[in-house]
């Protein structure tokens, strides 16, 4: 058996797919110290820069000097303390839905939203380009399972067609992120909405990577085109723009009723610590103030200079802009020169490669990451870094 992984981790290692685990000895935040050495980190997913703000800190604190570090339990058994209740009653108010539940991570709560909802006899149509949290789920529910082209409303109205037909009496799915993790594009939200609604499904929203930056109160994509009342299912994660760890998901009261006796992550699993969701009820709060909208008004404008400063030419709809390079040994060679591709005396880049499975064959790219926290010259010096090693033109 050690003898069959060693030379499976060898076959990765020549294909440039094994990964290893790269600790950082600092803060989240515009600045890292990875291995000994300072880097501008334009990788992380906290969007707003709110991970190390000090409120999130002292509810954190707060929480702990109460209920101490640990649930104890279960939610169903005797795990659900205050703080997991009122994360769950911010969250229903601000995605205005009649109530929410709080899972432990984004991936359980894909897994347990599917399993709960879809089973055999029903159908999950998934964008081809979902997180592997969804297709996982979509996978272990038991329902048939189809996919469709990346944003390709056409093959989705077809494989509406084809569930209703096939499964007249099931319940057919649509699974779709609201802003795609790696490429950073949005969904076309409302086409798919209207083409869900004209076929009587529901559709599954995971607005992971769009809470935070879109829509008036930070709601996400759904809340930006007045989108949110139909809507069946909110799915999201606390652990990006919003500064902590978690997921969640928002809908009507039978729904969330549902999920609590059937989802298996969700029920099996110990509670959040109480800090966590003291945090992310915190945060949650926040996210309607005139500081947050400030907040992200500053994120856009640094997605916007990104833009110009590395010349990107297509039009940029999140905080994630993906430079493809393509073969993974590419991408990790651009990524190693981007950490000395900095001017003397000045800070390297910290952007890791992403390469299958995380993205198809053949299209391993830099993911860089906008933060409202970054400076204009740390932006500015990243382009001048990226043409430098020639990938300052976006695809």
């Amino acid at each position: 058996m050690q003898q069959q992984l060693a030379i499976a981790l060898s076959e990765l290692e020549k294909a440039g797919l094994k990964r290893e685990l790269r600790p950082i000895a600092s803060r989240q935040g515009p600045e890292v110290d990875v291995n000994g050495v300072r880097l501008l980190n334009f990788s992380s997913n906290d969007y707003l820069g709110l991970a190390t703000e000090p409120f999130l800190a002292e509810a954190a604190i707060a929480a702990i000097a109460q209920y101490g570090t640990g649930s104890g339990a279960s939610r169903l058994i005797s795990g659900t303390l205050s703080p997991h209740s009122e994360l769950e009653f911010e969250l229903a108010k601000w995605k205005r839905s009649e109530a929410a539940l709080a899972f432990s991570s984004g991936y359980a709560t894909a897994l347990g939203v599917l399993g709960a909802i879809a089973g055999s006899g029903d159908v999950v149509i998934l964008d081809k380009l979902c997180h592997a949290c969804i297709i996982d789920g979509a996978r272990l529910s038991g329902a048939a399972l189809r996919v469709f082209p990346h944003n390709n409303l056409e093959r989705l109205e077809s494989q509406l067609r084809w569930a209703r037909a096939k499964h007249p009496r099931g319940r057919i799915i649509i699974a779709t992120e609201s802003v795609f993790s790696m490429d950073g594009d949005c969904a076309p939200l409302r086409d798919m909405v209207e083409l869900k609604e004209r076929y009587g499904a529901w559709l599954l929203l995971d607005e992971a990577h769009a809470v935070g930056v879109h829509g008036e109160s930070g709601a996400g994509l759904a809340e930006a085109e007045e989108l949110i009342e139909r809507i069946e299912i909110h799915m999201g994660t606390l652990s990006k723009a919003l500064g902590c760890a978690g997921g969640y998901v928002c809908g009507s009261r039978s729904l969330v009723d549902w999920l609590t006796n059937k989802a298996r992550s969700f029920m099996f699993s110990t509670a959040p610590p109480p800090a966590q969701a003291a945090v992310g009820a915190a945060a949650v709060r926040w996210m309607g103030t005139e500081a947050a909208r400030q907040r992200r008004h500053l994120l856009w404008s640094n997605i916007h200079h990104f833009q110009l400063s590395a010349n990107i030419a297509r039009p940029t709809q999140s905080a994630i802009v993906p430079l493809l390079v393509g073969e993974n040994e590419a991408a990790l060679s651009a990524s190693k020169d981007l950490q000395s591709a900095s001017a003397p005396g000045e800070l390297g880049f910290w952007v890791p490669a992403i390469r299958y499975p995380t993205v198809p064959k053949g299209t391993a790219r830099l993911r860089v990451t906008l933060s409202a926290a970054h400076s204009l010259k740390a932006i500015e010096s990243l382009g001048c870094a990226l043409q430098r090693i020639g990938l300052n033109q976006g695809t």
